[in-house]
Order: C-alpha cells, then structure tokens, then sequence
C-alpha cells in the first residue's frame, strides 16, 4: 500500500508542470535558433552568446515587470523566468562550447568566449531591468 500524496507534492504539481511546459518551449526556440544560425567549428559560438545575452536581457526586463509593477497570477515567474527562459538560456552549451573551443586548439577564442559571455549576460541583464524600471516608472497597476 502506498502513502497518499502529501499536500506539499501536490500543491508544487503545478509549478512542476508549468517549469516542464515552459523549459520545453525554451529549449526548443534555443535550438531552432542553433538551426537558423549554426556556429562554425573552430568559430566563436555566437548563436549560443546572443542567446544567453538575450536572454539576460528578457529575465531583467520580465522580473522588474512582475516583482514591481503588475500582479501576475502565482504561476507566471516559474512558467516564464525559470521555464521559458531557463529553457533557452543555456549554460550547459555554453560549457561545452568553451571545451571545443580548447580542443580545437582555440583556447584564446575559448577564453574570449568566456569572459564576453559573462560581462555582456551581466550587463544586459541590469541595463533591462534599469531601463525598464525608467520606462515604467509610475505605471503601476493592479
């Protein structure tokens, strides 16, 4: 006989599913877009750098809009800021692509890659959110 599910496991169904739904669609615009720009072996990944940069960009922008400015509905932040953008940001690539980079005997570009990657996600991520506490400013509602 198995214990029935504890209100803890069943009130975080939810918010699993929702994360599974949101990575899905993430993951799968990652890799449509590794389709359309494909990296070059040996070549700086710029598809995998846009795509982190970007998706940077977006999480500063939607955290600013959902933690300051609108109420959204409890499931929004883990279906968009963990799923959706958890999906198609990517560490994991990003990892990956620096060990090829070595091994391809491009450790200098690896390097590079490294280091932009980390300076330009840093930066997109606060000049969203600051721009976007600028434009909104005094647009609060609900």
């Amino acid at each position: 006989m198995t214990a029935p599910a504890t209100p803890v496991l069943r009130g975080q169904a939810p918010v699993v599913a929702v994360v599974a739904v949101g990575g899905a669609i993430g993951a799968c615009a990652r890799y449509g877009a590794a389709l359309v720009w494909p990296a070059q072996v040996g070549g700086f990944p710029w598809t995998t750098f846009w795509v982190n940069v970007v998706g940077c960009a977006v999480i500063g922008v939607f955290m600013v809009g959902v933690t300051e400015i609108w109420a959204v509905h409890p499931l929004v932040r883990p279906f968009f800021g963990t799923g959706v953008l958890g999906g198609f940001t990517t560490f994991s690539t990003y990892a990956v692509d620096i060990q090829k980079l070595v091994e391809h005997g491009r450790p200098g570009t690896g390097f590079a890659y490294l280091a932009a990657t980390l300076l330009a996600a840093l930066a997109a991520v606060t000049l969203a959110a600051t721009a976007t506490r600028r434009v909104l400013k005094g647009k609060k509602s609900l």
